[in-house]
């Protein structure tokens, strides 16, 4: 075979995505122009902002800071941002960048990726995780997406609420162990459940919990008590991942298999329900089941439509049509309410419940030199669940927040 015509990955490689190579071609055109015409040193504003979510959605959860970071640092530009794991909502400006256009135009393609896929993956775990605060919830669905953004996934995903993720370089890249039970394909190339349960336990480290796989061969019921008789007290839960061509009433399914383990003495057995699980599927099954295990409703979620505009020119303020022309601040207060006012307009209290109020845009990066210190995947994990436990306690949050020119 001709070296032309050998397989390779179409993936991009750090270094191309440092050097703007991952763009849009009218960004390189942008620059050729504007070079040509003497406007290099011209001064712009950009905000990166959302001008609409999914219908339902109120508000999302801002991930990729870091990796924006990473992709801007040394360049002589300004950049206030919002937290990592912080909720927002329409029209508010998540990041602002301000210098020279030429310094970062050329990376709008590549920051924006970044941003609205995390945000996109964090806030559908988020969304998920806030129906089973008390449950847990472990991410399964790197096989969705190319090997090559798996661990990119698991951290957006572990941000967003997930309490562990399955994939195993992307664990160790957020500093966590894997997450995960045992695959079809154990119980079926061993040829018998009990004896590939047997052996998981027997093969298996003690810190790795002893959850069966229950559905290979027989119904739910029926694997879920072999399980429990075969492994006794060592069996610390069943996993149903009942394909939709056999899944019939799934609530009904682990109701009987809650009813038997009880009744034959094997109440410390948690029920796991993994396979096509989406938040109308927690929200139903959230009684009858001890955890959860997502793949690709998290993985391929809604898309948080995520845009970044120009709203100054050496420091007038200037946009397209259907944008917020001048650089802005958000203040938020402690029951979630938001104010948008000009960036030279600061306010103390909230003007719809008169409580204290916080700016969220902070200095990330000064010419081109990184100044905020950057928190753990843990650390930003804690802070939406924060917010997930202020959602449910509010009862939901105000999904536009106020305008204040």
């Amino acid at each position: 075979m001709s070296a032309k015509n050998r397989p390779r990955f179409y993936i991009a490689t750090i270094e191309s995505i440092l050097r703007g190579d991952v763009t849009d071609v009218y960004f390189q055109r942008t620059r050729e122009i504007l070079s040509k015409i003497g406007a290099t040193q011209r001064i712009v504003t950009a905000d990166i902002h959302s001008y609409g979510f999914p219908d339902g959605y109120s508000w999302a959860v801002l991930t990729g800071v870091e990796e924006v970071a990473k992709l801007l640092e040394d360049k002589k530009i300004d950049v206030y941002s919002m937290n990592e794991g912080e909720i927002f909502r329409i029209y508010e400006p998540v990041m602002e960048i301000k210098g020279p256009y030429l310094e970062f135009g050329i990376f709008e393609s590549a920051l924006l990726g970044i941003l609205r896929h995390g945000t996109s993956v964090a806030t559908k775990a988020a969304r998920i995780k806030l129906h089973c605060l008390d449950k847990s919830l472990i991410f399964f669905g790197i096989r969705c997406v190319h090997p090559a953004i798996t661990p990119f996934i698991d951290r957006a995903a572990f941000i967003g609420g997930c309490d562990g993720v399955s994939g195993v370089l992307g664990a160790s890249l957020l500093g966590e162990k894997p997450i995960g039970t045992m695959p079809h394909a154990l119980i079926i190339v061993v040829g018998d459940q009990k004896e590939a349960w047997r052996a998981f336990d027997e093969v298996m480290p003690r810190d790795v919990p002893r959850i069966a796989l229950c559905d290979t061969l027989l119904d739910e019921r029926a694997e879920s008590l072999m399980a429990a008789e075969t492994l006794k007290e060592h069996l610390q839960g069943v996993r149903l991942d009942t394909p939709g061509s056999r899944r019939g009433n799934m609530r009904q399914i682990a109701q009987e298999v809650r009813w038997v383990l009880d009744m034959n003495g094997y109440r410390h057995v948690k029920i796991l329900i993994s396979g096509g699980i989406d938040e109308e599927d927690v929200v139903e099954l959230h009684d009858v089941a001890d955890g959860f295990g997502v793949g690709t409703s998290i993985a391929f979620p809604r898309s948080i439509d995520l845009a970044l505009d120009i709203v100054e020119v050496d420091d007038r303020p200037f946009s397209k049509r259907g944008k917020l022309p001048g650089a802005k601040q958000v203040y938020r207060c402690q029951n979630l309410h938001d104010t948008i006012t000009p960036r030279n307009k600061s306010i103390d209290k909230c003007p719809r419940c008169r409580g204290p109020v916080r700016p969220l845009l902070n200095l990330l990066i000064r010419q081109g030199e990184l100044v905020a210190e950057i928190p753990s995947p843990r650390e930003t994990r804690s802070r939406v669940l924060e917010y997930l436990e202020k959602i449910k306690e509010l009862g939901g949050v105000e999904p536009m927040p106020i305008l204040l020119p």
